[in-house]
């Protein structure tokens, strides 16, 4: 009898888990947003482009979160892009004296 050995794929390194799981998140934020928005677009607009717009906001809505939580899974949170420091020099700037033109001495 033959036994078949599996390795154990860590949670980290399984693909097919991850894809399963953005695909089902997904498809769900897809329907539940659209659904959302379907309803909302009833209540609130009468006219059918205005309801379908609803619909279309609500569909986008949810393929972004789901887009951002996917990528989160797959990649991990973002590194955020931070601007280079400025270069902070340690000599105190010059001082310069400004004089008022109306306030010089010797003339009448």
């Amino acid at each position: 009898m033959t036994e078949e050995k599996r390795e154990i794929i860590p949670p980290k390194y399984d693909l097919d888990a991850k894809w399963d799981e953005c695909v089902d998140l997904t498809v769900r934020r897809f329907v539940y947003t659209s659904l959302a928005g379907a309803f909302g677009g009833l209540l609130l607009f009468r006219s059918p482009v205005s309801r379908w717009a609803a619909v279309a906001f609500g569909a986008g809505v949810g393929i972004g979160s789901a887009y951002t939580e996917c990528s989160q899974k797959f990649d991990g949170f973002p590194t955020k892009f931070a601007p280079p420091a400025p270069k902070v020099s340690d000599t105190p700037a010059p001082k310069t004296v400004l004089q008022n033109p109306g306030s010089q001495e010797g003339q009448e």
